[in-house]
């Protein structure tokens, strides 16, 4: 398998990794961004700029006829995720394969009961991406796209492809042994590190020095291991401590995703984030406080950026 025609839907902070280095790579021709209505027509008009560069890409609308993608990259956030799926359908061929690199630990499931498990590839991100106003600045070597089966003792064709490509498109990337385990290790810094500085307003750098900040952090990390041990998923104690000098070496003014989209008066993903927490929690019959905090807190948050307090 050659991957020679890919499409990316969600031309956000994540998306914005991958397209430029896929379309320099592919050619105009051979790589298109995915969206309709008014977000197709602002793409095609004022473009996305990424690191000081402005790129108008080929914009291919859902209902459009054209070839099936050997590989689609999904990097829309979780409230996207449904129509998403939906959107690809024409993309979709007998070949394709799919990464949703999106936050959270149930995308893939969702995908897979659309195309089956054939199509899809597990996937997710490690990196500090600024994005505002369609503008992206970040280190394109700084963090990376891990991809692979649910384990990866010998790599099948599929992967060896993605691979390829990914070696092509000098995209940096990683194939962990165990990908479950990976997803869950990101997502369990996602909760304690992106809830906490959405609820507290405050930057990645605050963790350098703020030792409050990192007790709450840790303990809402402690919540999602004790799921992911309950559901079979060996995260630990070392799994914290390994994730100490990652957030030390995050740009000190990043902000995480929740955060961003707060001050820019968005909604955010806490479902994903807390809300599934708080979910399981009930679920396995395990405490969820801190989640459970984070979820009604930022909630409010969202409110009270729409305006329900203005009266």
């Amino acid at each position: 398998m050659e991957i020679k025609y890919a499409a990316l839907i969600g031309l956000g902070a994540m998306g914005s990794f991958f397209a430029p280095r896929m379309e320099a790579y592919l050619g105009r021709e051979h790589f298109q961004v995915v969206a309709s209505g008014g977000r197709k027509e602002r793409l095609e008009k004022e473009g996305v700029t990424v690191n000081g560069v402005n790129y108008k890409f080929s914009v291919r609308t859902p209902e459009e006829e054209g070839p099936k993608a050997d590989l689609i990259i999904m990097a829309m956030k979780d409230m996207g995720l449904f129509q998403a799926i939906e959107d690809i359908r024409n993309l979709v061929g007998e070949r394709t394969q799919i990464l949703c690199v999106m936050n959270g630990i149930e995308s893939e499931e969702r995908v897979a009961a659309a195309y089956g498990w054939d199509h899809v590839l597990y996937s997710y991100m490690r990196m500090s991406i600024v994005m505002k106003d369609g503008v992206a600045e970040f280190d394109p070597y700084w963090g990376k796209v891990h991809f692979g089966e649910a384990e990866n003792v010998a790599l099948t064709p599929r992967v060896k492809a993605v691979k390829a490509f990914f070696d092509a498109c000098d995209i940096p990337y990683q194939i962990d042994a165990d990908m479950k385990r990976g997803i869950w290790f990101k997502y369990m810094c996602n909760v304690g590190e992106n809830m906490t500085c959405a609820l507290l307003g405050i930057p990645f750098g605050a963790f350098r020095s703020s030792g409050p900040a990192n007790e709450i952090r840790r303990e809402a990390m402690r919540e999602v291991m004790a799921i992911a041990n309950r559901l079979g998923v060996d995260l630990n104690e070392a799994d914290i401590e390994k994730q100490e000098e990652a957030i030390n070496n995050i740009p000190y003014p990043n902000k995480p995703s929740t955060l961003q989209d707060l001050e820019g008066k968005k909604k955010t993903e806490v479902e994903l984030f807390a809300g599934t927490v708080v979910r399981l929690g009930k679920e396995l019959g395990i405490p969820t406080p801190l989640s459970f905090l984070f979820y009604n807190g930022i909630r409010v948050l969202e409110e009270k950026n729409a305006g329900e307090f203005d009266r």
